[in-house]
């Protein structure tokens, strides 16, 4: 699958919508692609206090929920379309759901490619010999 079809996907996931007084949901939506060919998607979910969770993060909980770990492909979209790189708090997320996710491509503004492995350099959790 190109990442062009995953951005397609990710961006039909949109759902933006207020769920409570203080809550919004799907204002950005993810779509990521594992090593058996599967497409998970979440939205991110936004309340107050800052419990709410990035739409990496849900697409994620429903790749894992079905038993899976490993990301081949990610993309971010916000709800006017335009592409968003994962956050700090996601990249470390994608990183230890699997530890070859630091392989996985993901999609940034102008349509560039990067690993997660470049986007997180000098990992924290590696051990120097």
């Amino acid at each position: 699958m190109k990442m062009q079809e995953l951005y397609k996907i990710a961006k039909e996931t949109l759902n933006p919508r207020k769920i409570s007084r203080n809550g919004e949901a799907g204002h950005v939506a993810s779509a990521l692609l594992t090593e058996s060919g599967n497409v998970y998607t979440g939205v991110a979910i936004t309340v107050p206090c800052s419990i709410g969770f990035c739409a990496e993060h849900s697409a994620i909980a429903a790749m894992v929920t079905a038993g899976e770990s490993k990301i081949v492909k990610i993309v971010a979209v916000y709800e006017d379309g335009s592409i968003l790189p994962p956050c700090g708090r996601c990249r470390e997320f994608i990183s230890q759901i699997n530890d070859d996710n630091d392989n996985c491509g993901i999609l940034l503004p102008d349509h560039v490619i990067r690993t997660l492995g470049e986007l997180l350099p000098d990992r924290w959790d590696y051990k120097w010999n």
